[in-house]
């Protein structure tokens, strides 16, 4: 059985507060934990009033104190946006208190736009390039043995702690170098599928194995839309659709609600550019989601799943994650 996990956006929809979308995060957890998925990411977004997750390490502590057994973690935090002893700080504060729970996915993109870059980096001299002098630093306060080690310097709480750090991308870059530091690695598909194949190659063709694994370990973003019928499922992804539309035409706001026909708000154009941002998604019923999520496992040979679910209903999010999480645990006993 492949493990399978969920990413979070916390998303605020339209009628909702960040508050009502934090108890709703708790509450799919909660669930997720039941159902058997194997961790439980935030992702980090600044400047985007439907994304609730911007002060990630909060909610993951939020989120990790609710639940007992399901790994937590984040997916990801953008190192470039925070000093790498800050960082260190947080996740060995929530590894002392969630022990053996943490996870710490790292990107290196902003996840905001320039004005909420400026205003988190007080200026825009990081554009990312300087990552891996970023990570090697983070890396050497949970580790002082590092030759990354800056002296004099220590991580209290962090120091000597074992959290494990994953590299997450859109792009060869971090294929790349997570392969040649030996770390885990996740992908991005769930919104920039194009690389997918490269990426995943780039990985383990580059991989040296190191003290956190013997051999490569990928983790695939998807998203999954699952209900009762394909019809339902169709119409429950109308809100992603929606959301994806207002970022390719500039905009950012609320989850809205589904809508019968989408016909109506998108051109030609811009459908088929939505509709390649989302080529690595599944909407559909149980049977469909189970025959498309064994496609994509053949091409990618995916070690684990994570999956994104923008649904505005709760109750019908719930649901879909729990048919996933069945047509997996039937997968394993099969």
């Amino acid at each position: 059985m492949v493990p399978i996990s969920i990413l979070d956006l916390a998303p605020v929809i339209v009628g909702g507060t960040p508050r009502d979308s934090f108890k709703r995060s708790l509450d799919l957890a909660q669930h997720a934990e039941k159902w058997g998925y194997h961790r439980y990411w935030l992702a980090e977004h600044h400047n985007m009033p439907g994304i609730a997750s911007s002060a990630t390490s909060l909610i993951i502590s939020h989120v990790a104190s609710g639940t007992e057994k399901i790994r937590v973690g984040s997916g990801g935090i953008m190192l470039p946006n925070h000093a790498p002893l800050v960082i260190a700080e947080q996740f060995g504060t929530l590894e002392s208190l969630y022990p053996g729970r943490i996870d710490l996915g790292l990107g290196r993109a902003p996840g905001s736009d320039q004005p909420a870059m400026r205003a988190l980096r007080r200026g825009l001299g990081s554009d990312g390039n300087d990552f891996p002098e970023m990570l090697s630093e983070l890396r050497g306060y949970l580790d002082p043995s590092r030759e990354t080690a800056v002296p004099g310097v220590r991580a209290i709480p962090g120091e000597g702690l074992n959290i494990p750090i994953w590299l997450l991308g859109s792009s060869g870059f971090s294929a790349q170098l997570a392969g040649q530091l030996g770390l885990p690695f996740a992908f991005a598909s769930h919104f920039a599928p194009g690389y997918l194949l490269t990426a995943l190659e780039l990985y383990r063709g580059g991989f040296r194995p190191s003290e956190a694994l013997e051999k490569p370990y990928a983790m695939v973003g998807i998203n999954i839309i699952a209900a009762d019928t394909d019809e339902e499922a169709n119409i429950l992804a109308t809100s992603q659709l929606q959301q994806f539309l207002n970022i390719i035409r500039g905009r950012t706001g609320l989850l809205n609600p589904p809508v019968d026909n989408m016909e109506a708000l998108w051109t030609a154009q811009e459908k088929m550019y939505v509709q390649q941002q989302l080529s690595y998604s599944i909407v559909g019923s149980k049977e469909t989601v189970r025959q498309r999520l064994q496609q994509v496992q053949q091409e990618t040979k995916a070690d684990e799943w994570i999956v994104a679910a923008q649904i505005y209903d709760h109750e019908a999010r719930l649901k879909s994650y729990q048919i996933v999480a069945e047509i997996m645990q039937e997968s394993a006993s099969s």
